[in-house]
Formats: structure tokens, sequence, C-alpha cells
């Protein structure tokens, strides 16, 4: 009896033939493609390339929109200045850079015994002129003040000055007064009182000028202090 002839062979695991297995849904995935360097996938169909143009494009826009903030805070929220004399020594030296709020005396006043900066005053008259002044707040709205031989006085009462060093003789104020301070402004002087020009010489400081409230001495490094 013959044998049989050879059954053909069947194929195996579709891998086997050079096949795809079919997906999970019952269709076949598209073959993969080369991306642009020649391995990988290529990017979703619709979906923008970054380019070195659109980089720099929002990095202008970035850069735009720091400034105008950086400009809108120091406008309207803090400023740094420089003090360029010594009329407020020996609290703030020549050189120092203070940090100025320019808020906070909108929102809580000026009190007593605060630093300010404010625009010149129109009547401010001490050699070279200078757009803004750093003085501390001596006498409020509407109280009279006056000093007698070192010894100041609000609407008759001694005034402490805690802010002035003890024994120090720039800080001795001469004789001066009575000043009536008129409504929305402020009497002025610097804590070296033999070399500032301040309210003893050209008047109170109205509301209108003040620029805002000096917080902080953020230069020198070693001097570093609040207020």
């Amino acid at each position: 009896m013959s044998a049989d002839p050879p059954s053909p062979e069947r194929p195996g695991r579709a891998e086997s033939v050079g096949l795809r297995e079919p997906s999970p849904g019952g269709r076949d995935d598209p073959p993969e493609e080369d991306g642009p360097d020649g391995g990988g996938e290529r990017p979703p169909p619709g979906r923008p390339r970054w380019s070195s143009r659109r980089r720099a494009i929002e990095w202008l826009v970035i850069a735009a929109v720091a400034v105008c903030v950086a400009l809108v805070i120091r406008v309207y929220v803090v400023q740094t200045f420089y003090i360029p004399s010594p009329s407020m020594t020996p609290t703030l030296k020549v050189g120092d850079r203070i940090l100025v709020n320019k808020l906070a005396y909108r929102f809580h006043g000026v009190g007593r015994g605060d630093i300010i900066v404010f625009r010149r005053p129109p009547a401010e008259d001490c050699g070279t002129p200078v757009t803004d002044l750093v003085k501390r707040v001596i006498g409020l709205p509407g109280e009279t003040i006056w000093d007698k031989n070192g010894t100041m006085y609000i609407d008759g009462k001694v005034l402490a000055q805690p802010w002035l060093p003890k024994n120090d003789p720039n800080t001795y104020t001469p004789s001066f007064g009575p000043v009536k301070i008129g409504a929305n402004s402020y009497f002025v002087m610097g804590d070296n009182r033999k070399v500032s020009c301040d309210s003893r010489y050209w008047g109170t400081v109205n509301r209108s000028l003040i620029v805002g409230k000096v917080e902080m001495l953020i230069w020198p490094l070693d001097r570093v202090a609040f207020f």
C-alpha cells in the first residue's frame, strides 16, 4: 500500500509568516512610519510644530509682561531710593538704599515717627533742588508744635522721641515755633537736627506730596533693618 502524500504544512503564528496580529477590536493597526529622523513615531496629524520663530515670539511676550508687571509694582506698590545726604543720620547714612511702600500710608495713614519719602515742597530751598526727600514725621495735622532748649512740645505736652539716640549732639534741636500744622499736612524733620533742612525752614508737607513710607533699609547688608 502506498504511503499517503505528505500533507501541506499549516502556517503557525501570524508572526511566522510575516503578518501582524489583529488588534483587539478586530481591525489591523496601520503600519508604523518612521519619524523625521528616521526612527520613532511621527507626531499626530494636525499638531502644530514648534518653530524657533514661535519660541522667540513667546519669549518676547513673556519679557514684555514681566517688564509691565515690574513697572506697575514700581509705580504703585514699592520702590527703592538712594540716600544722598546726611540729614537722616544715624538712622540712614549716605549711600544707604531704602525700600518704600507706596500703598501703606494710603490705607493706614501716616503716623508720628514714620519715615517718609515725599516730593519736593514748593517752598523748599536748601541748595541744589532734588526731586524727592526723606524725613521723619514729627507733627500731625491740626497739632501745634514747638521746641524750647532741645525739648519738643506737641500741644503743650513733651514729645518723647525714642527713635533718636541718646546723648548724640547731632540730634539736639534748637528752639523754634510754635507752628500750627494745617489739615492734611505734616511737620517733618531729619534725625540729624544740626544739618537737616526740613519743616523748620520751609513749612509742612501736604499729604498729596507723600510718595510712601520707608519700610526697610536694604543696603548695606550688614545694616538691614525694618522701620
